[in-house]
């Protein structure tokens, strides 16, 4: 379990989006100070419970800009102990829409901008955000490990990589770059997403009784957004020589599931749901491979608690309860289209 500090300041771009509105909360209880950048693409409802925190700071702005990250900080406050990047254009759909052009301006000149930023003001480390599907492909017998080559298959893994190819030259500079690789994300946070592919199949279970599955048997890495949150404090709170230069897949082999094993554990608490399947290939996100955590795992004692049982069982109750009002709205997606 994650230590309670004192003290310390940490700075999220993107921290009202999925993933950063869960660890902007998750941060605040173990005890740093946050503050969030985040140019409210998708709204800021995410945020509103930590306003009312002493410790909490908001800033609207577009980390494109080459001053945003030095106008955001706080008289009052500390210079950040570490920068956790999480803004951009997310997901391989979102970027396709957008097109090439914004796609690099937000993921890839951005993230250059904040890290030069983050290297003038002293920061310790800079944690960023990346994805396993650099990979591309692999074959079943060998798991993808931090060492394998990338191979991106779609703009957004394009994008990624050409981050991590900066960050990784960046190694001796007084700011401490380290890259985790994450699994494909799912579960509940303070921005609900449902075009993230376990998130959608349930949506798409519960209020259609029917699910169109595209590219039957393709395996991919799954994991919780609460686990997602734990891994990037455990890179935080981790010693710098660990951290400094390194890439990390970060999730479990137990999340290394096929999506027929996603639609038998949906149709257990969905049995009436009709599933049809149907081949389709596309320019785009054509993942099937398996991923190695072993790194993450014997160097950051890093390792997962949720299930994927454990998120159908969240999202599911939610959408039964009806907190989640039109959780089919467009605020709810990166984008407005989504392969299964």
């Amino acid at each position: 379990m994650a230590s309670v500090v004192d003290g310390k300041h940490v700075l999220i771009t993107g921290g009202a989006g999925y993933l950063g509105s869960l660890l902007s909360g998750h941060l605040l209880r173990l005890g740093y100070s946050v503050t969030v950048v985040d140019d409210l693409l998708y709204g800021g409802e995410s945020l509103l419970a930590y306003f009312s925190h002493p410790q909490f700071n908001f800033v609207k702005a577009n980390v494109c800009e080459s001053r945003t990250i030095r106008s955001a900080i706080n008289q009052d406050m500390p210079v950040p102990h570490a920068i956790i990047h999480l803004a951009g254009i997310v997901g391989f759909p979102a970027c396709q829409a957008v097109g090439r052009h914004v796609a690099w301006r937000y993921n890839v000149e951005a993230a250059q901008r904040v890290f030069e930023q983050a290297e003038d003001l002293g920061v310790e480390r800079f944690i960023f955000a990346s994805t396993y599907s650099n990979y591309g492909t692999s074959r079943e017998d060998a798991p993808a490990t931090e060492e394998s080559p990338v191979n991106p298959q779609s703009l957004y893994a394009e994008t990624m990589v050409a981050v991590e190819k900066y960050l990784l030259a960046q190694t001796e500079s007084g700011c401490a770059p380290l890259i985790f690789r994450m699994a494909h994300l799912y579960g509940l946070s303070p921005r609900p997403r449902f075009d993230l592919l376990v998130n959608q199949f349930i949506l798409e279970a519960y209020t259609q009784r029917d699910l169109l599955i595209y590219q039957r048997g393709y395996s991919r890495s799954f994991m919780h957004v609460q686990d997602a949150v734990r891994g990037l404090v455990a890179g935080l709170q981790s010693e710098i020589e660990k951290v400094r230069g390194q890439i990390y897949n970060l999730g479990s082999e137990t999340g290394n599931l096929s999506k027929d094993k996603i639609v038998e554990v949906i149709l257990r608490r969905l049995p009436e749901t009709t599933v049809r399947y149907k081949d389709l290939t596309f320019g785009g996100d054509m993942r099937d491979f398996h991923v190695s955590y072993e790194k993450i795992r014997v160097e950051l004692g890093f390792e997962t608690l949720f299930t994927v049982e454990d998120g159908v069982r969240e999202v599911l109750n939610a959408l039964r309860s009806g907190i989640i009002d039109n959780p089919k709205d467009q605020r709810y997606r990166n984008a407005k289209f989504i392969v299964s």
